[in-house]
């Protein structure tokens, strides 16, 4: 995961239908220098997690519609992105379905900065040492050691240029989410205040085509939006 010490400057999708509350969690993860991205539904939610690709999810259970446990459950079907639950639910089953659909964590309302800032620290910690080995990310077959700046495939180090491994750093570091294509050029080009949006498509492109005589997970593009890392189907 590429985020910052004691995981602070995360970009944090909050959900809940009271404006108030997500007013109230903005304004207490904001004062840990974490960036927050709103919504008040659960469509709205999904949307805006493809449209920006957080972090991390801070998601109300009890909502008109489309609920918190459904929109855990839709999250859960295309990536790993840490989801802690908000409920004033004090029964047990609540917590328990959410838990089951593949939230990582609650917390029951009301709570406190100190407590809602720790659960988030917790949550970021458990996740990175899930995918990190060596020093760097893994996702199935592929490793990645930043610090020696290579990507390797089952112990065979792969020959890639610095933006290609900066590409496939910010691709894996989303752990199967959509990244946009702007994030992908500040990865590959973060000297160039301006990078051209066309040179993305060949360098992913020679990216892919070693990644793919490797065995490794693939590059694939959301039309419109910019690319996820996608894992090669298991063999029978």
């Amino acid at each position: 995961m590429t985020m910052p010490a004691g995981s602070a400057g995360l970009r944090i999708l909050v959900v809940d239908d009271e404006p108030a509350m997500v007013g109230a969690i903005t304004a207490l993860v904001g004062t840990a220098g974490h960036q927050v991205i709103t919504a008040y539904d659960g469509d709205t939610a999904l949307r805006r997690f493809e449209e920006e690709a957080p972090d991390l999810v801070l998601l109300d259970l009890a909502m008109p519609g489309r609920d918190g446990v459904d929109v855990c459950r839709e999250i859960r079907r295309t990536s790993r992105t840490p989801i802690i639950v908000l409920t004033g639910e004090a029964d047990e089953l609540a917590k328990v379905e959410a838990l089951d659909a593949g939230a990582d964590d609650y917390v029951t309302k009301p709570f406190g900065r100190q407590e809602l800032l720790a659960r988030i620290r917790a949550v970021v910690r458990r996740l990175e040492g899930g995918d990190t080995a060596a020093g760097g990310l893994r996702i199935g077959p592929l490793s990645l050691d930043a610090g020696r700046h290579e990507a390797a495939v089952e112990g065979r180090v792969l020959a890639l240029t610095r933006t290609e491994f900066a590409l496939l750093a910010a691709l894996a570091a989303a752990r199967g989410r959509v990244v946009p294509h702007d994030r992908l050029l500040a990865a590959g080009w973060p000297g160039d205040p301006d990078p051209d949006p066309q040179w993305l498509k060949p360098h992913l492109a020679r990216l892919r085509a070693k990644l793919d005589e490797a065995g490794a997970p693939l590059p694939t593009s959301v039309r419109g939006v910019g690319y996820r890392l996608e894992a090669p189907p298991e063999l029978p």
